[in-house]
């Protein structure tokens, strides 16, 4: 079994953002177990623009944002291996994986960054009525049709979920000659980025239909239609507002699942909200020396703020292998129910903070704030407009929650 300082498990934006990070800051013994042909990750078939206006103050595609990071890892002869698929994960930190050059093999790391991303939520989770024809596709598999394989898989569109992967779809599949119908989302808001919604549905006069679902499928061999119908309050369907729409394919855009199959085999507690790991500042997980970042932590809206968190996680394990971590404090963060997560969602040592997080619903004009276990405003910004499609942020000062065990973030109508 050889040994390893730190063992980056992803390829992807994440992984090799860590990885870099991590070399930085000293660590030389590393490396990169990628399940894919490339690194890049989901980047390889994001080929639309909109990529790296944060971290590199210009505007890239998928490959070409993923293709930097590729060459700093490069440049830092980093290795990585590819097609090689981790099987396991111990709470000691012993990697099981397996490819087609070594077989099965084990290594022992000191430290362990996990970065596999996340997958989409597929039909079977939606329970809707119908028989199984051919044309129902996961958003991210007909955008790696069209851009990675060259195939079209249909002419006549109806998407569901207005995720930002389903809404790049509505544009990408207008660009190639289909027709979209309509873009169905079963919240009253959507759950994509504002300039998405106006780039690629308003743009090309593509329907934005909110609160409506798809509530039956037509067609046995291939799909001939989806019936959809408004939903009330309660997101139950209205049967009087049934509408037919013929098609010969249905995009399902319904959610992003963190990956931490592998979180679990290591026993790393999960956070029921994100379906991510519960970390710390640093992004260590509460096994010491095993790191989260990216999408497999919670589902990010821009690569440039994954990047950004994964170079706090590689940084961090690079501390942690040189046994400078020591947990100064523990303060616990809680939210009211209309703000949905925090991440992290715990504070360990005394530092200035970042505290990303989402919520519940669109308000308009409310107050974000942050108190102690006794009440007192530690932090506040008035007059904001917050939405469920994009992340916010806070940035606490260490001297603000000295002392403090919990604190609770809160949205207050003005």
């Amino acid at each position: 079994m050889k040994s390893i300082d730190l063992v980056i498990i992803g390829g992807g934006p994440a992984g090799m953002s860590a990885a870099v990070a991590a070399y930085d800051a000293g660590v030389r013994n590393l490396l990169i177990l990628e399940r894919d042909s490339h690194l890049g990750g989901i980047l390889q078939q994001c080929i639309h623009n909109g990529f790296g206006l944060h971290r590199f103050g210009e505007e890239l595609t998928g490959p070409e944002y993923a293709a930097r990071y590729e060459k700093m890892a490069e440049e830092r002869k980093i290795p990585s291996l590819l097609n090689t698929m981790v099987l396991d994960i111990t709470p000691d930190k012993i990697i099981t994986a397996t490819n087609a050059e070594q077989g099965v093999f084990r290594l022992q790391a000191k430290a362990i960054i996990l970065c596999m991303g996340c997958r989409e939520r597929a039909k079977g989770a939606l329970n809707i009525a119908g028989t199984r024809p051919a044309g129902i596709y996961s958003a991210g598999t007909a955008q790696k049709y069209v851009n990675m394989k060259g195939y079209l898989p249909g002419k006549e569109v109806v998407i569901l979920g207005s995720g930002d992967i389903g809404l790049i779809m509505a544009r990408r599949m207008t660009l190639e000659g289909a027709k979209v119908h309509a873009v169905c989302e079963l919240m009253p808001y959507s759950g994509g980025l504002a300039r998405n919604i106006e780039q690629c549905l308003h743009d090309f006069g593509i329907p934005l239909k909110l609160s409506h679902t798809v509530v039956e499928i037509h067609g046995r061999e291939r799909l001939t239609g989806v019936t959809i119908a408004k939903v009330d309050e309660n997101r139950r369907p209205i049967p009087e507002t049934r509408e037919y729409i013929p098609c010969d394919t249905l995009l399902l855009s319904v959610g992003l699942i963190p990956e931490n199959e592998l979180s679990k085999t290591a026993s790393v507690t999960l956070d029921r909200v994100t379906n991510g790991a519960v970390v710390d500042q640093d992004r260590q997980t509460e096994i010491p020396g095993i790191y989260a970042c990216g999408n497999v932590l919670h589902v990010h809206d821009l690569v440039d703020f994954v990047s950004e968190e994964a170079e706090i996680a590689g940084k961090s394990a690079a501390a942690y292998i040189a046994g400078e971590n020591a947990a100064a404090v523990n303060v616990a963060l809680h939210t009211d129910g209309k703000v949905r997560y925090t991440v992290p969602q715990r504070i360990t040592r005394q530092k200035d903070v970042t505290v990303f997080f989402r919520v519940a619903d669109v308000y308009r004009n409310v107050t974000v704030r942050v108190t102690d276990e006794k009440g007192n405003v530690i932090y506040a910004r008035k007059k904001i407009k917050v939405a469920p499609g994009e992340m916010e942020s806070v940035t606490l000062k260490s001297e603000s929650f000295a002392g403090v065990r919990e604190l609770r973030f809160a949205l207050e109508e003005n």
